[in-house]
C-alpha cells in the first residue's frame, strides 16, 4: 500500500503490527489476512485451533478495508454488504452487532455526457440516452434474441455474449467501454463464462437492459437498501482480528518467498518480513493469496506446463485516489458510474453518503477508483500527479471547486481482480490439479481460488475451508467445491 500526502495516513487500528512475533510451529499457516483467510482463522480459533496469519499488507482486510486519518475515512471502492446466504449474514450480523446501519442506494452513471439513474428507470433511461438510441437499443435486442434462438452460435468472449444476448447497439452503447476500461483488454479476450456468471448479479448491463426490457421485474442484487458498518467495511476485518488474536497471532508485511515441499505435503513455509526470513511449519496451509504466488513460491519448482500455465494468468491491479474536502457534501450518491475513456476514473463513491462517521463535522471526501496494470502509466505516475489530476477532473464534472481540496492521497492495490481472459479456466484448472497433490493445502478466497467472490462469498469460502481442515462434511462445503455461489 502507497499513501501520498503528509500526515501518516494509515488503517484502522495501526498499533504496529509488524512487530507482532510470527509463530513457527503452528496447527495452520494461514497465507492472506483477507475475509477469507480471516475467516477460516476465526472458525480454526474458535474450534480451539492454533493459527498463524501471514499478510503481505501492512493491515488486513485486503480490498474490504478501511483507511483513516484524522477523522476521515474511506473503503477501497465503496463496498456494501449484501448476501442471499442467511449463515453469512447472521455471522456478520452478530460480528458487528449495532455497528451495522441501514444505507439508500442512490447511484448515477455519466454516460455521453448525460447523468442516468442506476439502477435504471424507464423514463430516466428514455432521457439519459434519447428516443432514437432507445428504439435501437430495443431493436437490437430483439434481432441479438431471434438470431440466438434461429442460429444459436458459440460464445467465446464477453463481446460473443453481450451481442448474442442483448444486442450489439447496448454493447457499443455501454458495455465495451467500460469493460475494456475495467480489464484493460479488448472485449474479445474477455472470457465468456465469467459475463454470463455477472451479468444477473452486479453488473449494470443487467440494469440497463431491465430499465429497457424488463420494467416489471426486481432484479435481485440492485437492491434500494443495504447494511454497511458505521466506522467502514474494514470493520469486518478488524472484529475478526481481535477475535482471533485473542489466541493467535496475525503478522502483516509478510511476504512469501518459498514453500518446500515433497511432492505430497508442503513442509514449510518461509516468508519475509522487512530483512529478515523466518520459517514456519504447520499442519495444515491455507492460501488465499493468489494461485500464481502459489507456484511461483513452490520448491522444488512445479512442472514446465504447470508454470506455463501460471504465467498466463493475469491479475488487474487498482489504483485508489481520494481527495479530501471543505465542505460538507459533494454529491447525494453512493456510487457514480464513469463508462467513458475521458475519465481516468471508472467509478466514484462519497463515504460520507453511507455513513457520517467517515469525516469529520461539516467535511467529506471523495473516493475514486482507476484500473490498471502494474508499471503502467497510471500505476507509475506520482502521487502528486494522481490527486491534481483527480482534483481537475472532479471540478469539470462540477463536483468541487480545487479551493476546496485540503488534502488528497494515493492507495495501490496490486493483483485486485483476477482478469478472466479468454482460456483461463483451463489454465487454472491446470494449477489447482496440480496443487490438490499436496494433502495439507487448501487453497480459498478470491486470490486463491482465481474467482471473482463478492464479501459474502469470500467469508463463506474461509468458513468452508476452515470446515474442510476440521473434517466436517457441510452443506457450505459442498457448495464451494462445486463451485456454486454459496
Amino acid at each position: 500500500m502507497t499513501c501520498a500526502a503528509p500526515g501518516g495516513w494509515q488503517s484502522i487500528r495501526e498499533d504496529s503490527l509488524r512487530e507482532v512475533p510470527i509463530r513457527s510451529d503452528t496447527d495452520c499457516c494461514i497465507l492472506g489476512g483477507g475475509l477469507a483467510g480471516l475467516s477460516a482463522a476465526w472458525a480454526l480459533t474458535q474450534a480451539g485451533r492454533r493459527v498463524q496469519v501471514l499478510e503481505g499488507a501492512d493491515a488486513v482486510g485486503g480490498l474490504a478495508r478501511t483507511v483513516a486519518r484524522d477523522g476521515f475515512r474511506f473503503d477501497l471502492g465503496g463496498h456494501r454488504f449484501f448476501t442471499h446466504d442467511a449463515r453469512v449474514g447472521g455471522f456478520v450480523r452478530e460480528l458487528l452487532g449495532d455497528e451495522l446501519v441501514t444505507v439508500p442506494r442512490a447511484s448515477r452513471i455519466y454516460l455521453r455526457g448525460k447523468w442516468i439513474e442506476y439502477p435504471l428507470r424507464p423514463l430516466g433511461a428514455l432521457a439519459g440516452v434519447g428516443l432514437r438510441t432507445s428504439a435501437r437499443i430495443l431493436l437490437g435486442y430483439a434481432r441479438a434474441s431471434l438470431a440466438r434462438r434461429m442460429r444459436p452460435a458459440p460464445l467465446a468472449s464477453l463481446e460473443d455474449w453481450v451481442v448474442a444476448h442483448f444486442g450489439r447497439p447496448l454493447f457499443e452503447l455501454y458495455f465495451r467501454d467500460y469493460s475494456e476500461k475495467v480489464w484493460g483488454i479488448g472485449c474479445r479476450d474477455i472470457s465468456a463464462e465469467w459475463m454470463a456468471q455477472r451479468v444477473q448479479g452486479l453488473s449494470l448491463g443487467a440494469a440497463i437492459r431491465h430499465a429497457f426490457l424488463q420494467r416489471g421485474t426486481a432484479l435481485p442484487t440492485l437492491v434500494d437498501r443495504f447494511l454497511y458498518p458505521r466506522l467502514g467495511i474494514g470493520s469486518i476485518a478488524e472484529r475478526l482480528r481481535a477475535a482471533i488474536e485473542r489466541s493467535s497471532p496475525i503478522a502483516t508485511g509478510t511476504r512469501v518467498v518459498r514453500m518446500r515441499h515433497d511432492g505430497r505435503r508442503i513442509e514449510s513455509v518461509s516468508v519475509r518480513r522487512g530483512d529478515q526470513e523466518h520459517e514456519l511449519r504447520g499442519e495444515a496451509i491455507l492460501s488465499t493469496i493468489p494461485l500464481t504466488q502459489i507456484i511461483q513460491a513452490l520448491s522444488p519448482h512445479a512442472p514446465v506446463d504447470v508454470r506455463a500455465a501460471a504465467a498466463r494468468l493475469r491479475y488487474r491491479d487498482l489504483v485508489i485516489v481520494a481527495v479530501m474536502l471543505r465542505r460538507e457534501r459533494a454529491t447525494d450518491q453512493t456510487w457514480i458510474y464513469f463508462p467513458g475513456k475521458d475519465i481516468p476514473f471508472g467509478r466514484l463513491h462519497e463515504p460520507t453518503n453511507w455513513s457520517a462517521a467517515m469525516a469529520p463535522p461539516g467535511r467529506t471526501l471523495l473516493a475514486t477508483e482507476r484500473f490498471c496494470f502494474r508499471g503502467d502509466a497510471t500505476w507509475s505516475a506520482s502521487d502528486a500527479e494522481l490527486i491534481e489530476t483527480t482534483a481537475g477532473y472532479l471540478e469539470k464534472l462540477g463536483f468541487i471547486h480545487r479551493r476546496e481540496v485540503d488534502d488528497g492521497m494515493v492507495v495501490r492495490i496490486p493483483a485486485a481482480y483476477p482478469l478472466f481472459e479468454v482460456g483461463y479456466q483451463e489454465r487454472s484448472r491446470i494449477l489447482c490439479d496440480y496443487l490438490a497433490r499436496f494433502d495439507n493445502l487448501q487453497l480459498a478466497g478470491r486470490g486463491g481460488l482465481f474467482r471473482y467472490y463478492n464479501m459474502d462469498q469470500a467469508i463463506a469460502s474461509g468458513l468452508a475451508a476452515a470446515e474442510a481442515l476440521l473434517g466436517r462434511d457441510t452443506e457450505m462445503r459442498a457448495a464451494i467445491a462445486a463451485g456454486g455461489v454459496p
